[in-house]
């Protein structure tokens, strides 16, 4: 079976996600970093135009977005289970409203000005310049706006009142008792606010959530080994696709197998993949495309966030 390669880099929220849920399913993985500015041609040459972080790589099939490789890692490895049986609906939808609403205000919670400059007090000028400058193109052309400060700092103390009451209130020792997917989508906007001095308090005056906090971060990363991005690309090269999913291909739009699109997130980082439309089940599409030093390879996307569109 191929090696589990993720392309990350050690700052980004999202990647915590995923070095977390590969800690808790207890993996072995390659690790590739990542610039978290673009340009980024090693890695657009596996995702033929999809920039965010993190991509998973299976050998020559690609996986983009964390919430499609939750359910990839879910594959790989059964249990723990991230899905718990009952849960399916209540988690991921708790997980959706995470990675989307808790993010964003944790970004402009982040990214405000005290913050930033504590955050990279060690960073050139120039440097901070040019991230600034990458998030603002990357929040830009989707439906995800960028959140005002001021708006993060009025609704932040109903957010984290409320994630306290649900642990409060739960038995277990996780946001449904058992540990699941929604831990993780919370735990890691939680985390990047760990990361600044002055967010960090946002946090940790609510002694219950930094308590369950610890205690989602304790999973760990699993055992990870670095590997370069000349290898990864490599791998792809000499590597057959998996074979498509055994279910039955379902559009309510009309798009069919072999039918040339282009896939794109909706919310933000909305730059479009050009490729053959593949397959296109319940919850993921997958698409084909060949580049001179990636090979030909399957681009995976969920289908909540992301839109297709005719060639």
């Amino acid at each position: 079976m191929s090696e589990l390669i993720l392309h990350h880099y050690p700052q980004s929220p999202f990647a915590e996600k995923a070095r977390l849920l590969l800690g808790f399913k207890g993996l072995s993985w390659r690790s590739v970093l990542i610039s978290p500015v673009m340009p980024k041609p090693d890695l657009i040459a596996l995702t033929g135009g999809y920039r965010k972080t993190p991509v998973l790589q299976i050998g020559a099939d690609i996986y983009c977005d964390t919430a499609l490789i939750a359910h990839r890692l879910e594959q790989e490895k059964a249990g723990p289970a991230l899905f718990p049986q009952g849960l399916e609906l209540v988690a991921q939808g708790f997980a959706a409203w995470a990675d989307s609403v808790v993010f964003a205000h944790a970004v402009a919670l982040v990214f405000q000005p005290e913050s930033l400059a504590a955050k990279f007090a060690k960073v050139p000028p120039e440097m901070l310049k040019v991230l600034v400058a990458d998030r603002a193109k990357l929040f830009s052309g989707g439906t995800a706006a960028r959140l005002h400060l001021e708006q993060a700092k009025h609704q932040w103390p109903a957010i984290i009142s409320r994630i306290d009451q649900q642990l409060q209130h739960q038995e277990g020792d996780f946001l449904f008792g058992e540990p699941s997917i929604a831990d993780f989508a919370l735990a890691h906007p939680l985390w990047f606010l760990k990361g600044s001095v002055v967010t960090a308090p946002l946090v940790d005056a609510h002694p219950v959530v930094a308590t369950w906090l610890d205690r989602v971060l304790s999973f760990g990363h699993g055992t990870a080994t670095e590997m370069s991005t000349e290898q990864a690309l490599d791998v792809a090269r000499h590597a057959t696709p998996a074979a498509l999913p055994a279910e039955v291909f379902e559009d309510l739009n009309g798009f069919t197998a072999g039918q040339q699109v282009s896939i794109a997130a909706t919310d933000y980082g909305t730059d479009p993949v050009l490729g053959e439309l593949l397959f296109a089940g319940r919850e993921e599409l997958i698409l084909r495309r060949t580049d001179e030093r990636g090979g030909t390879v399957h681009v995976h996307f969920p289908r909540l966030g992301f839109c297709i569109q005719a060639q």
